[in-house]
């Protein structure tokens, strides 16, 4: 594999989004779209694209490249679970650039309002006995859940309805079990909030249960660069704007 030259160049650490990949070819399309996004909002920031499995490059061989460089790694993940805490920093520790790796991007206010734009332009709107299912990935580490149940009290607050989380794998309740946990307490509405970065097998799958309507995932969304730039000066300890 050919691997283009990084090597260190006077200037800002490399900001290095780390992806989990996806044999849907939608995901790698979205995440170098977002990446396109970041880099708009930072000029003159060297903004790289690394994946954990499944898609080129690697995060290794990006690592690889920048030499011996400075670079914050941005999980593109949006909890925290076994690749923000094991995967990414052994591969970061395992290579010659001085690294730091930052936050996942969730929970985060500015994910609420990329779910929030999603749902809308879905066709949400707030009705009698309405509620919303948050489907994200699901994870096998207590944390990831408390993130994720975290992220759905601040869409619920946001939308004034009840959110309840719902997990592609690894996790309970699925969004079938979560459907009818919310029928049963009278909710004849319910949406389908699709908390995945990018298009892929999980995100499909969830929003076909959707008995009313489903939102797209994040995706490209400006809450979503502005995240990442926000994770990225958090990591180096450099004021931000943002509400942690």
């Amino acid at each position: 594999m050919t691997v283009t030259d990084l090597s260190p160049r006077p200037g800002p650490p490399a900001l290095v989004l780390v992806a989990h990949g996806s044999r849907d070819p939608r995901a790698l399309a979205t995440v170098r779209a977002l990446m396109e996004r970041v880099r708009e909002l930072r000029p003159g920031l060297p903004v790289h694209l690394g994946h954990i499995e499944l898609n080129e490059p690697l995060l290794p061989d990006t690592l690889a490249a920048l030499g011996d460089a400075r670079a914050v790694l941005v999980p593109l993940l949006l909890s925290r679970g076994y690749h923000v805490k094991q995967d990414i920093p052994a591969m970061a520790a395992a290579s010659a650039v001085r690294t730091r790796v930052a936050e996942p991007l969730g929970p985060h206010p500015l994910l609420v309002d990329a779910l929030h734009d999603r749902l809308r332009e879905a066709g949400w709107r707030p009705r009698p006995a309405s509620a919303v299912i948050l489907a994200a990935a699901g994870s096998r580490d207590p944390d990831a859940r408390v993130d994720t149940a975290r992220t759905a009290d601040l869409l619920a607050a946001r939308l004034g309805v009840p959110v309840l989380p719902a997990y592609a794998s690894a996790a309970t309740p699925t969004v079938p079990e979560a459907i009818t946990a919310l029928r049963a307490r009278g909710r004849r509405h319910i949406a389908l909030a699709s908390y995945f970065t990018a298009p892929g097998r999980f995100a499909t799958e969830c929003a076909a249960h959707a008995p009313w309507i489903a939102s797209a995932p994040l995706g490209v969304h400006d809450a979503m660069a502005e995240l990442i730039l926000h994770r990225y000066q958090r990591a180096l300890g450099t004021p931000v704007t943002a509400a942690a």
